[in-house]
């Protein structure tokens, strides 16, 4: 086995560690990201471990976990930086009083401006800098592993900017300077594919596609959560919901909601699947009504391994 093999599997394991079940082909773009220091774009349904991808290589490399939530009209003073605009009017209250006695002895008008202008710098020095997470993740003390939530709904505008931020992990304040990273972060940014994010940010990434897992890896994924499963309603389990995801759906089930299952099935002591078991908890497994009355009567069709 080779060394970067080696570390591979390695790095899986440490996953597995830290709550995170996957196969190496996960391992191997992480362990990529972090060789090459290359940003990963980790695409894929909702539900199925992108979010947790990236807590998880921080519990498992020793990192600070910092995340960045995206919406619509996130801008770069809420991404970045701003400054504590209440700290610095108290500030300038406190001046007031004292300001008269700051310029009592300054000889000439020019003096005086020059004092004002002292005191106005230390309006925007560190004492009265919020960092916000692209800052806190360019300061970290260890390095630190940055999430990009659901970067896709951003504005584009906001996507144009982290090209930059990206390109050379550095940002620029004017009233400070340019502040380079301690440590290059290890970023992950995650998209649902709620709209195509443009080629110049897929240029910069690793690319990972997280789809609905095959039915040996949600069978190992529930062991690890939902240990006092049993083994043979778990597999019960996996394969409903392998067999709800086949049908035409507003929203298939994803890993959260089969371990929401699972818990509540734990819950209410079930040893089996039956239907009338199934149909009082499908609302845990399907989020839409009308999923849900899709699904029903194709209960028993889905347990005995065919579809109507």
């Amino acid at each position: 086995m080779t060394d970067a093999a080696e570390r591979i599997r390695a790095l899986n394991d440490d996953l597995a560690g830290a709550g995170y079940i996957c196969g190496e082909d996960i391992a191997t773009v992480v362990y990529l990201a972090q060789a090459l220091g290359k940003p990963v774009l980790v695409e894929g349904p909702p539900g199925v471990g992108k979010t947790e991808l990236a807590r998880a290589v921080g519990t498992a490399s020793g990192r600070e976990a910092i995340r960045l939530q995206c919406y619509e009209g996130l801008d770069e003073s809420r991404a970045l930086y701003e400054w504590k605009y209440g700290k610095q009017l108290l500030y300038t209250q406190l001046l007031r009083d004292r300001l008269a006695a700051l310029l009592a002895d300054a000889p000439d008008l020019d003096a005086a401006v020059a004092r004002l202008d002292d005191l106005g710098g230390g309006f925007f020095s560190e004492p009265f800098l919020e960092a916000r997470p692209l800052l806190q993740a360019l300061r970290s003390e260890q390095g630190a592993v940055l999430l990009i939530d659901e970067v896709d709904k951003a504005d584009p505008e906001f996507e144009a900017f982290l090209l930059e931020f990206l390109a050379d992990y550095q940002v620029t304040i004017p009233e400070l300077g340019t502040i380079p990273a301690r440590h290059a972060p290890l970023v992950f940014l995650t998209s649902n594919g709620s709209r195509e994010l443009s080629e110049a940010l897929k240029r910069r990434c690793l690319h990972l596609h997280i789809p609905y897992p095959d039915r040996g890896l949600e069978a190992r994924i529930l062991s690890q959560h939902v240990p006092e499963l049993s083994a043979s309603l778990r597999d019960e389990i996996v394969a409903f919901v392998h067999g709800l995801r086949d049908l035409d759906l507003r929203k298939r089930p994803a890993i959260s909601e089969t371990l929401d299952w699972a818990r509540t099935l734990v819950l209410l002591q079930a040893d089996q699947l039956g239907p009338a078991t199934v149909e009082r908890t499908l609302n845990v497994l399907l989020k839409f009504q009308d999923d849900v009355d899709t699904a029903l009567p194709q209960i028993r069709a889905i347990q005995n391994g065919r579809r109507g």
